[in-house]
């Protein structure tokens, strides 16, 4: 079992900056890729970016690559979501999620791929 707890979230200004994080427990995650996704109302929910916990190696959405860094700290079993230059329609619920063996990144854009979630965290960018 694996519990995922986001946090991180807020309310800022277009042009702003946000970090999110989700903190992992119940496992060691070596074999596994800790994905970001987001949702806004009314829309499906959509891949933003993954990691792979070992080795590090990162995949981004075209509309996040560039403004939106993933990254993990392996001591603190925790995942983050740097975002910069923050848009109005960055305006979502995020999300975390966990794959346990895995084929390679560019396999986990979609979220049936993940095994667990977590409860998301609120994010609201104003223009």
């Amino acid at each position: 079992q694996v519990q995922l707890v986001e946090s991180g979230g807020g309310l800022v200004q277009a042009g702003g900056s946000l970090r999110l994080s989700c903190a992992a427990s119940g496992r060691t995650f070596s074999s596994y890729a800790m994905g970001w996704f987001r949702q806004a109302p009314g829309k499906e929910r959509a891949f933003v970016a993954v990691i792979e916990w070992s080795a590090g190696s990162t995949y981004y959405s075209n509309s996040v690559k560039g403004r939106f860094t993933i990254s993990r700290d392996n001591a603190e079993k925790t995942v983050y979501l740097q975002m910069n230059s923050l848009k109005a329609e960055d305006t979502a619920v995020y999300y975390c999620a966990s794959k346990f063996r895995f084929a390679t990144l560019i396999t986990l854009t979609t979220p049936t791929s993940y095994d667990y979630w977590g409860q998301g965290t609120q994010v609201t960018v104003s223009s």
